[in-house]
């Protein structure tokens, strides 16, 4: 056997082992608690409430994405000024207010430090993260939970780690894998945000 052919071989073995572990943890994701991420998001519109999405490495990333798609893509007439819209914010945004957070006191402060500025009572906050031990992530959910906001952690690592004791509503992800906790993040950004565009409003 050639080189190349064995190559192709071992990639599509690693395909298909990956495909089946991402269709396995997806199986495994609890319906009733996306459920009530869906009414705590759509309570949250309809009160005029804030959200805030945080995360790092890849869940940052998907906590830019998740926000974008929750202020944008939920909207049914983008160009009409009277559309009620959500008041979605990524803590992992603002580049300038997190080095600066980061520098003066100390990487775990950048978003309790934001949450600082902006959350109120009965606001949402989300947090993205793979092993939910992210120091960071915790001051922040420790803060929020004082302040009487309702939480959110989309988790992984098989029990979603010391933010799962910590979050109103955890949704874990039965991977130890990064990827495939990323991937499920973003699966369920678009699974979210889509079914809101059909009923945030009332008229599905």
């Amino acid at each position: 056997m050639s080189k190349q052919r064995k190559n192709n071989q071992d990639l599509s073995r690693f395909i298909a082992d990956y495909r089946t572990e991402l269709n396995e943890a997806l199986s495994l994701l609890d319906i009733a608690q996306v459920r009530k991420v869906l009414e705590i998001l759509l309570g949250a519109y309809h009160s005029g409430r804030k959200v805030f999405i945080m995360g790092n490495g890849g869940s940052a990333s998907n906590a830019s994405h998740f926000a974008c798609d929750i202020g944008k893509g939920t909207l049914k007439r983008v160009y009409d000024r009277k559309e009620k819209r959500f008041k979605v914010y990524s803590l992992t945004d603002n580049v300038a207010q997190i080095t600066a957070f980061a520098n003066d006191l100390n990487y775990d402060d950048i978003f309790f430090q934001q949450l600082q500025n902006l959350v109120e009572k009965g606001d949402v906050v989300i947090a993205l993260s793979g092993s939910g031990n992210s120091r960071n992530i915790i001051k922040a959910l420790q803060y929020a939970k004082k302040q009487q906001v309702k939480t959110i952690g989309i988790l992984g690592f098989m029990n979603g780690g010391k933010a799962a004791k910590l979050v109103d509503l955890p949704i874990i992800i039965k991977s130890n894998k990064y990827g495939i906790c990323e991937d499920i993040q973003l699966i369920l950004n678009h699974i979210i945000i889509s079914w809101m565009a059909l009923v945030k409003d009332g008229k599905k």
